[in-house]
Formats: structure tokens, sequence, C-alpha cells
């Protein structure tokens, strides 16, 4: 099939100790646009290529070699270019050789992509100063202290500004790659790549990197089995004195062994898991606020509205409005 004059040209740029999916989704994503479009007749949207400056192969963390290009001249055309992450970053961060590339092959991509760990590389490039940023969730307090001038956000799956794209850890390389399809080709094909690879959920960019059950679990875990009676029975009695006997404590000593397994109170844990099932519902239904609420085990959709602003910055209609699919 010949070339469209619309065909995107995609480096993904990798070294020696590079994190697979970081490489492989993104990949999948591109590859799977193009059999779509590919099956309406029409021309591939991307032209992708893997390169290195340690071409021709370069061994991933997972222990699986990649066949990878050279880096091309700096001054070739380019519409985006994606740096992946990986335990071998900070090794490719230090050479002078691959920051010199990657800065002036910056200035030639119509816009610049980091995913997971790979915000340490553009960051120490400098493309990331005075920006706002994301990168794995374990990794934000670092990528903050060695660039003071990187605005980074612990939160968000992705954020975009202005031409520079980064993303949270591993999978959210694909929600990373999803959004520039949307951005390239709108959302029914993005929507319609996410169905093709089967992802349950194609999670927005302002939404938490991970589960509040998650983020709940300390080293033991020891109050898993009460986080998931929990968040079975939000609408229901979830008040200091039911949690304590459902843990089996009393009042006092629940409280003191929850905050120092979570570090939350009771009540704020409570808090978060109801506005999560809140925000789902939000995206997903067309259920109205006020149902929401009282599904929730808020009561009224003004304590909804109140927790949503104290943990989200957002009002309920706002979050449904940016969010909903």
């Amino acid at each position: 099939m010949p070339a469209s004059p619309r065909v995107r040209t995609v480096e993904i740029l990798t070294f020696p100790a590079v994190q697979l999916l970081d490489v492989a989704g993104p990949l999948q994503v591109f590859a799977t646009a193009n059999e779509l479009v590919a099956a309406r007749g029409e021309a591939p949207l991307y032209a992708v290529r893997v390169v290195s400056p340690n071409a021709p192969n370069v061994l991933t963390s997972a222990g699986l070699g990649l066949a990878v290009a050279p880096l091309p001249r700096a001054s070739a055309k380019l519409d985006t270019l994606l740096v992946a992450g990986g335990p071998g970053v900070h090794a490719a961060a230090g050479n002078p050789r691959v920051l010199d590339w990657l800065r002036r092959r910056a200035e030639r991509a119509r816009r610049v992509a980091s995913v997971c760990t790979g915000a340490f590389l553009i960051g120490a490039a400098g493309l990331l100063n005075e920006r706002r940023a994301a990168t794995h969730w374990r990794h934000c307090a670092e990528l903050a202290r060695r660039h003071p001038a990187i605005r980074v956000e612990s939160d968000p799956i992705y954020v975009k500004d202005g031409s520079v794209w980064t993303s949270a850890g591993v999978t959210a390389a694909i929600d990373l790659a999803l959004a520039l399809v949307e951005e390239d080709a709108g959302r029914a094909l993005s929507l319609a790549v996410a169905r093709h690879l089967v992802m349950f959920l194609k999670r927005p960019g302002g939404q938490a990197q991970f589960s509040t059950v998650l983020s709940l679990q300390g080293a033991e875990d020891r109050f898993g089995d009460l986080h998931a009676w929990m968040s079975g029975r939000l609408n229901g009695d979830l008040s200091l004195p039911a949690l304590a006997r459902k843990a089996g404590m009393s009042e006092r000593s629940f409280s003191r062994h929850y905050a120092k397994s979570t570090g939350l109170t009771p009540a704020r844990a409570v808090e978060r898991l109801r506005v999560e099932a809140a925000r789902r519902l939000l995206s997903d239904t067309r259920l109205p606020v006020k149902r929401i609420a009282e599904r929730c085990g808020f009561g009224s959709e003004e304590t909804l509205r109140r927790s949503f602003g104290r943990l989200l910055a957002s009002r309920p209609q706002d979050y449904r409005a940016r969010f909903s699919a």
C-alpha cells in the first residue's frame, strides 16, 4: 500500500536494560491502529521504528533481546519521539551523546513523549524544564529531587504539557499511546484499539495511577480482607465501631494499627474508597449524581460534592463532563 501524506513517523528510543512493556505496549497500540484503518481500506497512520545508540541489539530488563535500528540523523523528519524507561535509564541519561541527540531530535519532532522512568532521560536533556510531568509513582520524589525545574505530579496516568507528554508506570504506556492515537485520529479509533486489545478500562489522564485498595496496602497488608469487605458494602455501616468489630480489635487499637499500616485514619480511607466508586459510576454510567451518592454511601449529594472537592479538587458534574465515555 503506498505511503499516505498523513503517515506519522514514530521513533521509540531504547537502551540496555529498557523495560520491555514500555516498548511493546505503545508499539502494539500503533500497530493495531494501522491494522484497523487498513481493514477500512485506508493507508496506515504510523511508521514506527525502535532505535538505540546500542544497535543492532538491546537486551531488555526482562532478558528478552530486541532488534533495533541505529539512531537516525538528528535532522531527519519526525512526528513523534517516544522515550522508554527501565532500570537502564540512568546510565542512558549520563551519556552525553544520547542527551545531545535527544535534544536535537526533539527540535525536529512535533511532540515528545516519555514512558514511566523515561521522564528521567528527557528530564536530563532539559525537555521537561518548567513543565508538568508524570512518572512511575515510586520515582516521583526522585525525579523532583534530581530536576527541581520539573513540576512532578504523582497522581495522573499521563500528563500533556504543550507538545511534551509523560506517563506513569509500566502499563500506563498503553494509556499514553491510546491518547496519542486519539489526538491524531479521534476518540472512535482510540476506543476501537482499546477494545481490540481487550483493555477492560481506558483510564483517562486525570485518574489515579493505582486503585485506592492498592494504595492502602502496607508491607504486610494486614487489613486486606477488611478492605475487600469495605469495598463490597460502601453504602452500609462503615463507622469506626463497625470496622473495629470486623477487624476483631478495640476501637482504639484498631485506629492506631490501621493508621500505622495505611497512613490514613479509618474515616479517610472510607472516604477514598467511596470517592473511587463514585468516580467509576460517574464515568461509566448515566446515573444521577444523587443516586450515585446514595449508592456509594455518602448519604447526600452535598457530602459527595465536599469529598470530591477535598480529594479531587473537582465537582462530580465536572468530573463526569471530562471523563465520561
